[in-house]
């Protein structure tokens, strides 16, 4: 008798990992559960809203993966990565803030945590698999000319999650199943409803990566020293709470009185401890530097190529052609002046449905000086 390919599908306890681990075990597929234990703090079992993957709420969650493995008649197993996920994520996010950047934890777990640790640490405990399973949004193929997996749209471009998902290497996507990429959110939940799963199917997504309050704890208190906001001529216009609570391009929470037009964000000084502020027009860009690059069309950018990109995951493609500065970084020049080039986030590049690869945004060029 031929054996049965195994696939261990990462539960959430969410629609979407359970429906992808019940579309894989009705295609014939051998199935087993795994769910990832990252909160290192007490939590209730019991439901409560929750904003975010990262806090109390995973000790429900956890159990509601553990009698969905049970429902769908697959084994479930529990895996700590929570030393694991403070020391590549957590950690990594606190640092950015207090350098004046702004991460995204979600694009680090993924190839370090999701599809790196988890995958290690599952088989070290003796979990046998041969593929991994995700209930993301995107699609991967085989392109034989390039003899390279490609990471593409979900069709369900609204939930399309390829832009988090741009870090994976070969030989992580080799290894990997997006069972939901050729679906419709809305089949999915139908899905669900039709297969005995009505009380998840409208769960709340998490919308975060961190659970509302928890922010705080990640930093010590003299991580949160108060300091100046001023405008671009130097003027002290306020005060601040922390450099920890601004992002470049924020408006909201600028605590300025008297102000006749609205203020942005633009420049975090973290020498001064001061946040810079004025107006959105100062904010545009023309152009930018993204480094820790990761291709997955190609191993190496080798000379210009026009592109579209997005700074934020659901932002509409923007045209752009990126050449290569060095073995390490690349310049991408807009057609367009843009708002939202944010230094430590990411800058995905897409050719149609594909990804071509991204990079973490280094600095960027303003239009107004």
């Amino acid at each position: 008798m031929k054996k049965k390919t195994v696939v261990a599908v990462g539960m959430s306890g969410g629609v979407d990992s359970t429906m992808a681990a019940y579309i894989l075990k009705n295609k014939g597929f051998e199935v087993t559960g795994i769910t990832m234990r990252i909160w290192q703090g007490e939590g209730a079992a019991q439901e409560s809203p929750r904003s975010g993957c990262y806090g109390p709420g995973e000790v429900y969650d956890t159990q509601v993966a553990r009698q969905a493995c049970e429902r769908l008649g697959i084994p479930h197993h529990v895996v700590d990565l929570s030393q694991e996920y403070k020391s590549k994520v957590l950690d990594n996010f606190s640092h950015e803030y207090l350098g004046g950047r702004t991460p995204n934890p979600c694009v680090l777990c993924n190839p370090l945590v999701k599809f790196g640790a988890l995958l290690e640490k599952a088989t070290e405990l003796g979990i046998n698999f041969d593929y991994f399973a995700t209930g993301h949004y995107a699609r991967i193929e085989y392109d034989k000319t390039r003899d390279r997996y490609l990471l593409k749209k979900a069709a369900d471009l609204k939930k399309d999650q390829s832009y988090f998902l741009y870090r994976l290497n070969q030989s992580q996507l080799k290894k990997s199943l997006f069972p939901l990429g050729e679906y419709k959110k809305e089949q999915i939940k139908k899905l669900a409803k039709e297969v005995g799963f009505a009380d998840i199917a409208d769960k709340p997504e998490s919308q975060d990566f961190i659970d509302g309050g928890i922010y705080e704890s990640l930093f010590s208190e003299s991580d949160r020293r108060k300091g100046e906001i001023v405008d671009l001529d130097g003027n002290v216009l306020g005060q601040h709470d922390g450099i920890i609570n601004f992002t470049i391009g924020q408006r909201k929470g600028i605590s300025i009185g008297g102000s006749k037009e609205p203020l942005y964000v633009l420049r975090i000084d973290v020498q001064k401890n001061q946040i810079v502020v004025g107006p959105k027009e100062k904010l545009a860009v023309d152009r930018l530097t993204a480094i820790y690059l990761n291709w997955i069309a190609f191993d190496k950018l080798d000379g210009q190529l026009e592109v579209s990109a997005r700074l934020r995951s659901h932002q509409k493609e923007i045209p752009c052609a990126i050449s290569p500065k060095d073995e390490n970084s690349v310049e991408v020049l807009f057609t367009v002046p843009q708002f939202l080039a944010t230094p430590g986030q990411s800058i995905v590049f897409y050719q149609d449905d594909m990804v071509i690869g991204g990079g973490i945004i280094q600095s960027t060029h303003q239009l107004i000086q």
